[in-house]
């Protein structure tokens, strides 16, 4: 912004000044923060460049309290949620699948009691007992069964607990004195369940066992 205001100044100052470069300096200072302002408030109007509390502001303003920032949680994580769950398909087998994915980065496994592709049939190549599939049964309508996976990368990676024999300073796996912000992947069981609710058809019945 100095150079900006020196390069307008009439030719009778001279190209170096204390004086002029002093009171210059003043009104530059005054423009860079109101250019950074600036600058600021126009990421703010669009979710891919939003970022801190705005970021929060946007997915109250889409979601509620159905989605809010984790502990921790980073602009850009927060950002990838939110993007997630505007478009997200909903409803469908395909919209659980997709969901306990992004959420875990893990497959979960869906059992339709009614649908043989999940259970087979007598004759039918795709199961048999004691070899594939699950039990079936049509009494179960508009029902099925979740066993979804916690996220394999939960905790502190590379870092060891209490109690564990294996450890070593600045190798796998090492101890160290942690606090929440070195924790990743924190993915909790209300988490599985509300990402289910989210999106599990009005009317069905979802029975959700969580492993890890």
């Amino acid at each position: 912004m100095l150079a900006r205001l020196k390069a307008v100044l009439p030719r009778w100052f001279p190209d170096s000044s204390p004086v002029v470069d002093g009171l210059l300096s003043g009104l530059a200072s005054v423009h860079a923060g109101l250019f950074s302002l600036v600058s600021y408030a126009g990421l703010q109007t669009r979710i891919k460049t939003a970022t801190d509390g705005w970021l929060d502001m946007i997915a109250a303003d889409f979601f509620g309290s159905s989605l809010v920032r984790a502990i921790n949680q980073s602009d850009t994580s927060l950002r990838t949620r939110i993007l997630l769950s505007l478009l997200r398909e909903r409803a469908t087998r395909a919209a659980l699948r997709r969901v306990l994915v992004d959420l875990t980065g893990r497959e979960p496994t869906i059992i339709e009691p009614a649908r043989p592709t999940d259970c087979g049939g007598y004759g039918a190549p795709v199961a048999g007992y004691g070899s594939a599939g699950a039990y079936g049964s049509m009494a179960l309508p508009f029902q099925c069964f979740v066993q979804a996976k916690r996220p394999s990368s939960a905790g502190i990676p590379m870092v060891g607990g209490y109690g564990k024999p294996a450890l070593a300073y600045s190798t796998p796996s090492q101890s160290k004195y942690a606090t929440l912000a070195d924790v990743s992947g924190a993915v909790t069981d209300a988490d599985i369940y509300a990402a289910v609710e989210s999106v599990r058809p009005a009317g069905a019945t979802v029975w959700v066992n969580i492993a890890s």
